[in-house]
Parts: structure tokens; sequence; C-alpha cells
């Protein structure tokens, strides 16, 4: 009594009840194929870390462009040796990770590196923390100290921020350098060191001797062999590389599983300046990883739009003016350095420190 006959009209509520389990059907299907193309697309996503581990990771250094090949090369130059580096760049472009690289590559990679970041110490204190104190130095001293370079001692001690330590410590500095001895503070005893010295800053040191804020000399036997560290702005497309980096850093330390970056998401992170270079890319995508949920990247940071003026248009750094204006003062003293109506003077330059700016900037006479 409760079936129907055979050529019966379906009843609503059955055919309902069919579309709905076949539109659910259709919607498992669809599913599944996101989730295996998903698969696909982290599968290549994990090959391509392989691929950035083994091929671009120089130390803790990572990239592929040219002006970062040339730091490369540079550094596989210098590092067997025992000269004096002077590490040029802007903040957060990696000038410790570079100075970690040179040490790495050395002969006294088996002994230690150490850092002074002549910014971070009271004034009071650097050179008691370069060059150790004795008992009773001074009130408070209530033991001896070692200095930091008696602990490099056969090692390497990179001084960061060079051009913030004080101008009447450069003096004592320089003497180490050119000696390889000193004494501690509150003794006469000579104490003899053997170290490789590698100098970090993001100060333009040609014009920080001509305000009198840094010694010449100094600066003459620290530029021995110069290695210039890119802004972020100038390799943009090492940022891919570091964001992967950076993930696969962060996943592992939060606990997280982030594969995927949308190709707007890039699109942002290489349209973006990056004023703070690499040290504040690697806090956007650690601030990203954390707020992130599920497999993909969300970056919440809001960066300025890219700038659509022309080159003519654009503002020049300080470093060309700078080149510009030496050169015009130059053409108008008809190339004279010294003397009272030269270029030297007008510029309030030594003239020993022009030709030094003019070879830098490469600034010949026509």
């Amino acid at each position: 009594m409760g079936s129907g006959r055979p050529g019966q009209p379906t009843h609503p509520l059955s055919r309902e009840q069919e579309l709905r389990e076949q539109a659910e059907a259709e919607l498992h299907r669809a599913h599944a194929e996101i989730q295996e193309l998903k698969k696909h697309l982290q599968a290549g996503h994990a090959y391509l870390f392989q691929e950035i581990n083994r091929t671009y990771n120089f130390g803790e250094v990572i990239g592929q462009s040219h002006c970062l090949e040339d730091v490369f090369f540079r550094v596989e130059a210098v590092a067997p040796q025992d000269s004096t580096v002077l590490l040029l760049g802007e903040t957060g472009t990696g000038k410790g990770l570079v100075a970690r690289a040179i040490h790495s590559r050395s002969l006294r990679k088996h002994r230690p590196l150490v850092t002074v970041n002549c910014t971070a110490l009271p004034g009071n204190l650097i050179e008691s923390e370069l060059f150790g104190r004795e008992k009773g130095a001074f009130t408070g001293a209530s033991s001896q100290q070692l200095g930091r370079f008696e602990l490099a001692d056969k090692g390497t001690i990179l001084l960061d921020e060079i051009g913030d330590l004080p101008f009447e410590l450069q003096a004592k500095l320089l003497h180490v350098i050119q000696e390889g001895e000193f004494s501690r503070l509150g003794s006469a005893k000579t104490v003899k060191v053997d170290v490789r010295i590698i100098a970090a800053t993001n100060r333009d040191l040609y014009e920080e001797i001509r305000l009198g804020r840094f010694r010449e000399d100094l600066f003459y036997r620290l530029n021995i062999f110069p290695i210039t560290v890119p802004p972020l702005r100038e390799r943009k497309e090492d940022i891919p590389l570091l964001v992967e980096y950076f993930l696969d850093k962060f996943n592992r330390k939060l606990g997280k599983n982030i594969k995927m970056v949308t190709n707007g998401t890039m699109s942002d992170l290489m349209a973006h300046s990056w004023p703070g270079n690499v040290r504040e890319l690697e806090s956007v995508i650690e601030r990203a990883v954390i707020i992130s949920r599920g497999t993909t990247l969300q970056v919440l940071d809001h960066f300025e739009a890219p700038s659509l003026a022309g080159p003519q248009d654009e503002a020049k750094p300080l470093v060309d003016l700078e080149r510009d204006y030496i050169d015009q003062v130059l053409r108008k003293t008809n190339w004279r350095i010294e003397g009272s109506h030269g270029a030297a003077r007008i510029l309030g330059l030594n003239p020993s420190t022009l030709r030094g700016r003019m070879r830098k900037e490469g600034i010949h006479r026509p």
C-alpha cells in the first residue's frame, strides 16, 4: 500500500533528496580535486625550499642577485687572508651575517668571533669592554676583567657600528691595529694579541672625517678591503628566496605549516622599498606567520604604493648629490685641490681626504 506503482511520478521530497545527494557528491569530488591540487602545489613549494637551502645559501646570507654575487666573490677572496675588512651598508642589510661568513671561511674559524656593538655600549664603559680593566681601575671595578680583544685572541673581532666609536678611543684602537698590543684600563702592562679585525658601519665615514668625528688615519687602517652590502631594494629578485627562507624558519619556530604565498602578496612584498632592509622583511614575515591560519601566508602590514614617477622625477641619493657637488667645485677651481683657493679648502676637507673621495667616487679630470 505504501509503495508507488510503476510509472507513478516521483514524490517531490524524494526528488529533492536525490538532488541534494547529487550536489553533495559533486562537492566532495570538487573538494578532493582541490586537495589534490594543493598537494601538488605544496610539493612543488617544498622542493623549492630544498633548492634554496642547497644552492642560494652563503652561510646565512640568502640570494642569487648579481650585486650579492659580487659580495660572495669578495668574501671568498678575503676570508682566507688575515686582512682587515670594512663592511659598509645600510642598517638591516646583513653586515653581521657577512662577517660571520668571512670568519667561518677563515683559518681562524675554530677560534671565537667576538662582536662589539660600539653603539650599544655606554661611552664610559667602551674602553674597559674593549681592552679590559684591572681591579680598582675605577669606582665599582671590584675585579679584573678581560676585554673583548683578549677574548678574541687568535680569532676575529667584529667592531659593529665603528662609526659610533668615541673619538678619544679611536687612537687607542689605531694603536692595537698597528702594533697588536694594548694596556688594560688601570694597568701599565702591555698585552699582546693576535686578532683579525672586521669593522662594520652604516655611516658615511668620509663625511664623519670631514666633520671631525672620525680619524682619517684609522679609516685608512680599516679600509684595507671594503665590502659594500647592497640594500634590499637593489636586489628585489632575492625577495622570494628570503620569504621562503623566513617561512621555513618561523614555521619551525612557531609550529606552523604555512606553505603558500599568493601572487598578490608576493607582488606587494616585491614593490615595497624596504627602508629597514632584510631585517624589516624578516619582521614582516614573522608577524604574518603568527596571525596566519591554514597553509597560506596572510600579510596584514600595509606598504606604500610604488611610485609611478619616472627616474627624472626621483630625488637623488645624498651620496650622488655630494659627488656632483665635489665635481662642480673641482671644475670651478680648475681642478686645483690644495691652496687657499683650492677645492679642498672650499669643501672643508683635508686635501688627502678629497683625493680619497675622488678615487672612491671615480671623479677624474677630463
